[in-house]
Order: C-alpha cells, then sequence, then structure tokens
C-alpha cells in the first residue's frame, strides 16, 4: 500500500492528511471550506485516492493560509507516497468535458516543480451557504495557490488549462476533476517496467 501521512503545523494553520494513492476514492477531511472541500472530494472521487485528515486555520484572515498550506502538506504526502517513483507510469495528461467547460491537466513527476495555471477564473469569490445558515464564500484566486503548493512540495510538474467555459465553479471543479484523472494515471504501476526508476537517469531528480 502507497500511503503517506503528513502533519504540518504553524501560527496559520494546522493541517494533517494521510493518503492512500491505491485506494477506492474516499475523502474524510474534516474541512471549515464548503467548496474547497467540494474539491477534495472530487479529486479523491475521480483519481480513486483515499484522503482523510483535519483542516484548521486563520480564517478570521482570510482562506489563503489553510488552503495554500493543504496543497502543500497534499504535496508531501504524494512525494512520501510515491518515493522513488519505481515502476509508475510518471507522466498523465486528461481533458475533462464539464457542460459548457473544457479543461486540461498533464502532469510529470519528474522530480522538478512548475506551475502553469492557465484557469480563466474571474477572481470574484463564489457565495453559499454554510450549514449554520449564515453566508460562506470561496476566495477563487485561492485556487492558483493551492496547486502552487502542491507542485512546490510533491516535485512535479503541472499544466492546468482551461480551453474553454464560462462558470468559475465548472473550471475550477473540472480542473480539479482532469488533475485527479491525470495524476492516477501517472501514479499506476506499470507492471512491464519491472520496478524500474522511469528516467533515463536512472533516479527521479537528478
Amino acid at each position: 500500500m502507497r500511503t503517506a501521512t503528513i502533519e504540518r503545523n504553524t501560527s496559520e494553520t494546522q493541517i494533517k492528511l494521510t493518503l492512500n494513492l491505491d485506494g477506492t476514492g474516499k475523502c474524510d477531511v474534516k474541512n471549515p471550506i464548503g467548496f474547497f472541500d467540494h474539491m477534495l472530494r472530487s479529486f479523491c472521487k475521480h483519481g480513486m485516492f483515499d484522503l482523510t485528515g483535519e483542516l484548521k486555520g486563520d480564517l478570521h484572515v482570510d482562506q489563503h493560509h489553510l488552503i495554500e498550506d493543504t496543497g502543500i502538506v497534499l504535496g508531501l504526502c504524494f512525494a512520501k507516497a510515491l518515493g522513488n517513483c519505481a515502476g509508475i507510469n510518471r507522466s498523465g495528461f486528461f481533458i475533462y468535458p464539464m457542460d459548457e467547460a473544457l479543461l486540461q491537466a498533464s502532469v510529470d513527476f519528474g522530480g522538478r516543480s512548475f506551475l502553469v495555471c492557465n484557469a480563466g477564473l474571474t477572481n470574484i469569490p463564489l457565495v453559499s451557504i454554510s450549514p449554520e445558515g449564515t453566508e460562506a464564500s470561496f476566495q477563487t484566486d485561492c485556487f492558483e495557490d493551492f496547486w502552487q503548493g502542491f507542485v512546490a512540495n510533491a516535485k512535479c510538474n503541472l499544466h492546468l488549462d482551461t480551453i474553454r467555459g464560462r462558470s468559475d465553479h465548472h473550471k475550477m471543479e473540472g480542473l480539479f476533476k482532469a488533475a485527479s484523472r491525470a495524476m492516477r494515471s501517472a501514479v499506476e504501476i506499470d507492471p512491464r517496467r519491472n520496478g524500474e526508476v522511469p528516467s533515463t537517469k536512472g533516479s527521479i531528480g537528478s
């Protein structure tokens, strides 16, 4: 089982996540941000990753710290669970249609970090109602911050592109789903590799 648990505590956030790369798509993370919870659940469901844990942070400041730091911790989980990446496909690609939107993700767990994010978002917060009946929101400008934190710590290249679309909700959800499907393909074990590291250099990140 390729699993990892990472706990990261700072004066701004307290985050603990456990990841199983070979899961069934279950997400059981205590998450105080409604739309962000929806995104992580979609990521797990479509990537067939299992994720458990709890997210706490200084939401009285804004959502940036918690969302970015969650990306950092999830990236660390991927890096730890993948180890030396022996036997995996390493790269993956997926185009995800979501109503009027068409989204594309490409990933390479090659040991180097680089993010290209052309999400085409308006940066207008999404407004919702919390279970307590109060108005809540999701800061859409934190979408890229999450993925930046992820790639820097998973040590992967990730390209996220909105090919077309109108709804920010659909763009972000479709990109989370496209990314998870691309990563699912990338981290799968290819039996023809016989456990070899997928690099002509002999090691990832060299």
